[in-house]
């Protein structure tokens, strides 16, 4: 058993072992292939595949060579795969270029030939190759729009697959006849493998009617042609039946689950109960605060569901529907509405970050709260409701020296949750 020296730090190894289990070095060398006779092309998308890139280089016996894109400042150089870096949550000409270049190297394969694919979080914005008719520019007003809607991941990325020439299974289409090994980080709710950067090389079976309705769901605009081409079919996706993808295999080498499952694990070796109550929870971030918030009351009054001391875990993707203009950030939005719906009650503190290390658009993975968080804002002069509504709450939680700062992590396997609830 492990001595809990201060709930904020018993948070915070949960979170580091979250990180840990989901690190590129510890989950790439299990699910390598095998070499084949022609050449090996190493491609990849996403905050982590730099770091996949670097893993793979270091335990792969034999040639290889390729290109991968991530985040800027995510780069983790090599010697033989190609590095490049673009911008993330919002597509730039690098990303642009990214793509092309990641198109070029697949080019005129055999069926001799293997490509590997490391593929993470983050892809779909770092790989924006537009569909024909659609400007870089076009996208990133999309883009931006989809993440101010309210529209969760799943949604999002059903809309950016049908708009893109790259994702949606055709990076794995472009490959062909070659073997595709793609290797995935998982940080979307259920797994889900289309929406993991949108699915480049995994089949689709969504339409561009669900595209079109998401669209208007959200009201997100679109030009006329780009309306116009989803009416007509024309911006289809690859389906399971395509022989393209006959020659594709996908692993799913870290998931939500597993940090959970690792976090758990580390509570357990502190002496303390865990209970996961799921990798997938979506939602108004404010309102997740608040359910959260009625499930540690009930555990702190009357023991139910888990018996204290004891923490609550979860993951997921919760979402922001922008109305003021703060800096935003789903798992702070969380973690304010949580203590604002906790008012103070003794004995409980929480973390929540993104496991990437970016929660919005702020280099900060999350924050910490305790008990005394609101007093410590009000005694500043400070307004919780002012900043939660005006999606403000990394200034917030900037202010009271509770964020969490871990740099780019490397991984990515979508927010972390926990609620620590003391006896």
């Amino acid at each position: 058993m492990t001595t809990i020296t201060s709930p904020n730090t018993f948070l915070r190894s949960l979170f580091d072992a979250a990180l840990d289990v989901a690190q590129p070095d510890k989950c790439v060398p299990r699910y390598l292939p095998t070499k084949t006779s022609g050449k090996t092309i190493v491609i990849g998308a996403g905050k982590a595949s730099a770091a996949m890139a670097r893993a793979l280089e270091k335990h792969w016996q034999g040639p290889l060579s390729g290109v991968v894109v991530t985040r800027y400042g995510y780069r983790v150089d090599c010697e033989h795969i190609e590095i490049l870096e673009a911008a993330h949550p919002v597509p730039d000409e690098a990303g642009l270029a990214a793509s092309q270049r990641i198109l070029e190297c697949v080019k005129g394969l055999s069926p001799e030939d293997q490509v590997i694919v490391l593929i993470s979080g983050g892809g779909s914005a770092l790989m924006p190759l537009p569909a024909d008719g659609i400007s870089l520019e076009e996208k990133q007003q999309i883009n931006q729009a989809l993440l101010n809607s309210g529209a969760n991941i799943i949604e999002m990325n059903i809309v950016r697959r049908h708009l893109s020439a790259i994702k949606g299974g055709r990076l794995a289409a472009a490959c062909y006849p070659a073997k595709v090994t793609s290797l995935l980080i998982s940080d979307v709710p259920g797994d889900d493998l289309p929406s993991i950067a949108s699915g480049p090389t995994v089949a689709d079976e969504s339409r561009c009617e669900d595209a079109l309705r998401i669209i208007d769901k959200y009201k997100i605009p679109v030009s006329a042609l780009i309306r116009e081409n989803l009416e007509k079919g024309l911006y289809e996706t690859i389906k399971p039946d395509d022989k393209r993808l006959e020659n594709c295999t996908t692993s799913m080498i870290a998931t939500p689950q597993m940090a959970l499952e690792a976090a758990a694990k580390v509570a357990q070796q502190a002496g303390i109960n865990s209970i996961i109550l799921g990798d997938s929870i979506e939602g108004e971030a404010r309102e997740v605060g608040i359910m959260m918030s009625g499930i540690a009351r009930q555990v702190r009054t009357f023991g139910q569901p888990i018996q204290p001391p004891c923490v609550i875990l979860s993951g997921g993707e919760t979402t922001v529907t922008m109305k003021g203009n703060g800096v935003g950030g789903r798992n702070v939005e969380y973690l304010l509405s949580l203590a604002i719906s906790l008012q103070g009650m003794p004995k409980i503190s929480a973390l929540a970050g993104d496991t990437d290390g970016v929660d919005g658009a702020a280099d900060i993975a999350g924050a910490l709260i305790d008990e005394h968080t609101l007093d410590s804002a009000l005694q500043q002069g400070m307004s919780p409701q002012d900043y939660l509504n005006n999606n403000d709450a990394h200034s917030f939680f900037q202010a009271l020296n509770l964020s969490i700062i871990t740099g780019p992590t490397l991984t990515n396997v979508n927010d972390f949750r926990a609620v620590f609830i003391e006896k």
